[in-house]
Order: structure tokens, then C-alpha cells, then sequence
């Protein structure tokens, strides 16, 4: 049974959750045809260019200016409102329930675990491999101690929990933590839940929006694109200012390929686009791209996509970006 279960909620059952948009669940029969139709066609196929990376600037990092690094995949370092966040914080070298097994490292974390700063708060989309490793949150927990604040959708502070992990907060969506000056909220996304064969979605999952004074920041996680950017930025509608609701998005835009199998669950570039004018975004910076191998796409394809949907939509070429890893954007103005 699902302990916070609203029937009000069109997303909540009786036994986890649902995605109200579409509510179609790929079937293990599904998978293997594409698994099986992938092998046959050579895919994926290996990136003409390995992923960027550069030398992360760790004492401008450290600093007081408001940024955003690049660590890899959906993990991002952010300093915004005097605090320190990390999103999704994977640093395992494989994102996989096993350390034998699944999807491995392409490029290694663009800020070494060991170089971390200190973290205030730890952000949580949802409990997908890629995006909630183990190792990497108990690594955190331990170093962080009462400091380090996770922020976590529904059934996902239980799993903490049972992981030794007490100081969590659990959001569903539309409810807020305020922590140190700094508003985090969970709102929609487009996705499920599953660590094993018999939880799916009893783990809910969404995007994180943050608010600062005088800074705001919409962390997207994963996400299929769909009504809910429109409905997102409505519902906050009141925060916006001069036709601006987030000052910077952290927006995904790999795994999409073949599409019948990820339309549901992930964006590609050009719907990434159409998400971050939707959103209301000013600037976005690309995630889930570039370092674990999850899908048919090269991993070098998606900013080549990126480029030229940010072009075609007539966005200016630093509305929307793809950080090497390691790199930063760093607020510039008011």
C-alpha cells in the first residue's frame, strides 16, 4: 500500500504513483524487441568525438558567486542563496545495482568525490540507477553528517532511510522545503520509478524547483516532455519577473533513442528547447547527455541536436548550452 496515497491526486495510487500524462507502461517484451533490433542495426554507435571535459576551477567554485558546474550526467554542482546543492549525485563508476554490470563511465565525475565542497543540500529526482547510486549518497551522508540536507520526492526518504540515511526531507508535488533562505519545491515530471522487478513506481519522481533571493533555478531530472512545463509555469506564474520564472534550468536532453520506447520518459533536443521556453527559463544548461551509454543515440549526438534546435527556435547560442564536464556557467548581472 502507499502510505501517502490521496485519491484526490491523480497521480497517486493506491499502491505508488502514475504519470497522469501517459500512464503507458513498455513491457519487458517491448525492451527485448528493441534490444534485439538495436544489435542487429549496430547500435549504438560510437561518438565521433569523446565527451569535453575540462579543468574544473574549484577555488572560483568555492567562492561566493552563483554558479552551476557540471559534474556529469544529471549531476550538477550548484551555489545558489549562500548554499551548496548537489543534483543527483552519481560517482560510481557504473550506474547499475552492480558494480560488474550496466552502463559504465565514459568520462569520469568533473569534480572528484574527494574534491567536493561542502554540501549543504543534496537534490533528488527520483530513484532511477543513473540518477540515486548507493555508494555516492552514503559517501555524502557520512561526510556531510547533519550539514547535508536530502531533498527527495515521495518513498524516496524511506529507501534513504534504510540505507542509514535520517536526514531527509520527502516532497510530493507541489509541496516545498524551506532550508537556510533557499525554497525547494517538487514539481511534475513525465517518468516512472523502479530499482528492482517489483517496486515499480512505488517511489515517486518529479523536477526541483529552487528559489533564492533574487535567483532561481529549475532542476529538471528526467522527464518526457509534456504539458506539465505549461502547467509548471502557471501555477508559479506569481514568482515571475519581467517574463522571466527561472534564472537558470537544468534540463535533460539524452536517451531518446528509439523513440517508441523513450518518448514517454525522455526529451530530445528540440522538445528540450521547446521545455526550456515553456518553463520560462532565461538560460538552460543541457544535462543527461554525454556519460553513460543508456540508449541508441551516439553520446556525442545530442549537443550536435542541441545546436542546431537552439538555432531553428532562434534562441541566442548561450540561451541554451552543453557544458563540457567540469565546466561552469556563472551568473553574470542581476
Amino acid at each position: 500500500m502507499n502510505p501517502h496515497y490521496d485519491p484526490g491526486k491523480p497521480h497517486h495510487t493506491s499502491d505508488g504513483f502514475r504519470d497522469p500524462e501517459a500512464d503507458h507502461r513498455t513491457s519487458f517484451r517491448d525492451v527485448l524487441a528493441w534490444k534485439r533490433d538495436s544489435r542487429r542495426a549496430g547500435l549504438p554507435k560510437p561518438p565521433a568525438a569523446p565527451t569535453p571535459v575540462v579543468e574544473p576551477d574549484l577555488d572560483r567554485i568555492a567562492g561566493p558567486e552563483t554558479s552551476a558546474t557540471f559534474i556529469g550526467h544529471s549531476t550538477v554542482l550548484l551555489r545558489m542563496g549562500g548554499l551548496t546543492i548537489l543534483t543527483d549525485p552519481v560517482f560510481s563508476e557504473r550506474a547499475s545495482p552492480v558494480g560488474f554490470l550496466g552502463p559504465r563511465r565514459a568520462v569520469p565525475p568533473g569534480i572528484a568525490f574527494d574534491r567536493l565542497p561542502p554540501i549543504d543540500v543534496v537534490a533528488i529526482s527520483h530513484g532511477h540507477y543513473d540518477h540515486l547510486d548507493r555508494a555516492s549518497v552514503r559517501r555524502l551522508a557520512r561526510r556531510g553528517g547533519d550539514r547535508t540536507l536530502f531533498v527527495v520526492p515521495l518513498g524516496v526518504g524511506q529507501l534513504l532511510k534504510r540505507w542509514g540515511i535520517d536526514n531527509a526531507v520527502e516532497l510530493d508535488w507541489w509541496q516545498s522545503h524551506l532550508h537556510r533562505g533557499v525554497e525547494f519545491m517538487l514539481t511534475p515530471a513525465r517518468h516512472w520509478s523502479a530499482r528492482g522487478l517489483r517496486d515499480r513506481n512505488q517511489m515517486l519522481w518529479g523536477a526541483i524547483a529552487m528559489f533564492a533571493d533574487g535567483f532561481s533555478c529549475y532542476f529538471g531530472g528526467d522527464s518526457g516532455y509534456g504539458p506539465h512545463y505549461r502547467a509548471t509555469r502557471q501555477h508559479l506564474a506569481g514568482r515571475e519577473r519581467n517574463g522571466v520564472l527561472f534564472d537558470l534550468s537544468l534540463m535533460p536532453i539524452g536517451a531518446y533513442e528509439p523513440r517508441h520506447i523513450m518518448k514517454a520518459h525522455h526529451m530530445n533536443p528540440e522538445e528540450a528547447v521547446t521545455a526550456h521556453r515553456e518553463i520560462g527559463a532565461k538560460t538552460s544548461i543541457a544535462i543527461h547527455w554525454g556519460c553513460f551509454q543508456l540508449t541508441d543515440e551516439p553520446l556525442d549526438e545530442p549537443p550536435q541536436r542541441l545546436t542546431a534546435a537552439r538555432t531553428a527556435a532562434g534562441l541566442a547560442d548561450d540561451a541554451f548550452v552543453a557544458l563540457p564536464v567540469g565546466g561552469s556557467w556563472w551568473r553574470t548581472g542581476a
